[in-house]
Order: C-alpha cells, then sequence, then structure tokens
C-alpha cells in the first residue's frame, strides 16, 4: 500500500482493470476508448464496530479488542486449533458467542435451542467437553499468540509441564525468538490475566518432552521445501522427534539426513550433495531406515 500516493484504475472492460498508484504531481493520458478515472478511497472506520482504523506498516487494522468481527475469528482460531467439530462460523454467530469463556459457559439444552436441533446441540456440546482435556502443547497455539504456534510449544515443552513455569528466560533457553518470547511473556502477564483465560477449564500443563541429545539421536533431519506425507513441517517435526530424530531448520554441521519430498532442487539439496548428506523424497523412508 502506498500512503503518499492515491490509488485509482481504468476499467478495460467488464472483469478486467488496471489498478496503479497515481501521485498528485503525475499526469497520464489512456490511449483508446475514454473512461473516467475514479478513485479508490480507504475506509476510515471498521465496518463491524466503527471504530477508526489505524494505520500499522502502510496496513489498516482495527485495533479495538472489543471488535465483534476479530472476536468471532479469535473464537473461531480457537475452535479449530482444538479440533471443536460443529463450532465453525455460522455456529459461533447462531449462538452469539463473544468470548472464549462463552464457549464453555453454554448447557447442552441452550446450544441445541440455539440451532433448532436437539441433535447438533448434543453433538456439539459433547466435542465442547471433549476440548478440556487438551494438553498445554495443543492448547497454547490457540489463543492467537503472535509467533507461538505449535513449533515454539513444543520447544518450551522440553522445558516446563505447566503454563505457570513460563519465564522471559525459559523462553530463549528453548529457542524461541526474542520477539516470539516477548509476546508469549506480554500475553502471559497482561491477556491471560485481564481476560481471565487461567479460569477457562484447562489444567494448562503437559508432560515435559525428553529432549534428544546428539549421543542418542538416531540422525539429524533437516526439511528443505513443501512436504507431501505431512501438512505442515510442524506436524512432521513432531513425527521425526517421536522417532528419535533432531530436527533443524537449516543444514548446519551436524544434519545427517535432508528430506526434500517436492521434488525441486533447492539450495540445500545440491549443498547436501556437495557435503555427502543423505537425501530422502519421503519422510516415511526416514523412519523405516
Amino acid at each position: 500500500m502506498f500512503r503518499n500516493f492515491i490509488p485509482y484504475f481504468i476499467p478495460l472492460s467488464e472483469k478486467k482493470f488496471l489498478t496503479f498508484p497515481l501521485s498528485f504531481d503525475i499526469i497520464i493520458s489512456y490511449l483508446g476508448e475514454r473512461e473516467t478515472l475514479r478513485q479508490i478511497v480507504p475506509p476510515t472506520n471498521c465496518p463491524a464496530c466503527n471504530s477508526v482504523l489505524e494505520f500499522v506498516n502502510d496496513q489498516l487494522f482495527c485495533l479495538n479488542d472489543s471488535c465483534s468481527a476479530k472476536s468471532a475469528k479469535r473464537i473461531e482460531h480457537f475452535a479449530k486449533t482444538l479440533k471443536i467439530k460443529g463450532l465453525g462460523p455460522a455456529t459461533i454467530a447462531r449462538l452469539d458467542l463473544f468470548d472464549l469463556h462463552d464457549i464453555y459457559s453454554l448447557s447442552q439444552e441452550e446450544i441445541s435451542l440455539c440451532l433448532d436441533s436437539e441433535k447438533l446441540g448434543t453433538k456439539l456440546h459433547n466435542e465442547i467437553q471433549k476440548s478440556k482435556s487438551v494438553d498445554l502443547i495443543t492448547l497454547l497455539p490457540a489463543f492467537s499468540i503472535p509467533l507461538i504456534g505449535s513449533s515454539a510449544t513444543n520447544k518450551l515443552a522440553q522445558h516446563i509441564s505447566s503454563l505457570y513455569e513460563i519465564t522471559p528466560e525459559i523462553c530463549i533457553e528453548a529457542g524461541l525468538g526474542p520477539k516470539a518470547a516477548s509476546n508469549l511473556y506480554d500475553w502471559l502477564v497482561g491477556t491471560f490475566i485481564d481476560h481471565g483465560y487461567n479460569e477457562l477449564p484447562f489444567s494448562f500443563t503437559c508432560k515435559t518432552q525428553a529432549k534428544v541429545s546428539l549421543d542418542d539421536t538416531k540422525g539429524t533431519v533437516c526439511i528443505s521445501g513443501k512436504l507431501k506425507s505431512y501438512p505442515t513441517k510442524a506436524a512432521a517435526t513432531q513425527v521425526l522427534e517421536k522417532y528419535g530424530f533432531i530436527v533443524k531448520s537449516s543444514l548446519t554441521k551436524d544434519v545427517t539426513i535432508l528430506l526434500n519430498e517436492s521434488g525441486i532442487e533447492s539450495a540445500k539439496t545440491k549443498k547436501a550433495e556437495q557435503l555427502g548428506i543423505k537425501i530422502f523424497n519421503n519422510l516415511k523412508q526416514i523412519i523405516e531406515e
């Protein structure tokens, strides 16, 4: 987005548009059928809560934490991460959910009434009850903390068994970057308490994962490119670590195996070939070897 420019577009056909920025001191001529240039004016207020929008890194954002649209997205992400089947955008709207507490405050009868179906209400209520048993490794990424996903949480789980053991020092020791560590700790001492998330029906604990040493490992794996066997690198990392492998994000001197399922000869692949590192095109081959 260009903050010092006014964007315009020229319609070339019913379905085709030419879009570009125009500064105040630039004049253009359009050869062909004459058309009227129309100025695209950025919105000033959030369409959901009417709060004044603010520029952050040249993008417009609604910074109102009470915005209904933002709340719905937070709940949607939370439900998806915890795999609460049936709690999608339409159901969130029908149940009039505004906060994470609302999910666990509804009875089976209330859900059935809102959904106009006892069968659907019972199913959803059971799914919600089942979600209470998730451990911290699954739960923490559900809170939409910037830079805190499953990979960061798995690193933390090698050093803690409870959310309340997290400190800035533990975050750095676990290998989180400075920004991720700051985001997590600020959320823990601020949002977590201020929003009453500590009162949600979770244990906020996990089993401390044993950290595999280089002496005990079956090998050190570096993943290059997109995977076919698993949806994300984080998921593949969990599997590899379970089978006794260490996973590195870059091709360090410790790496003994390169996993490249994409078939694209990346820079990592070329370097691995030069160094004589084993290259596999399927994760299962690594586990079975």
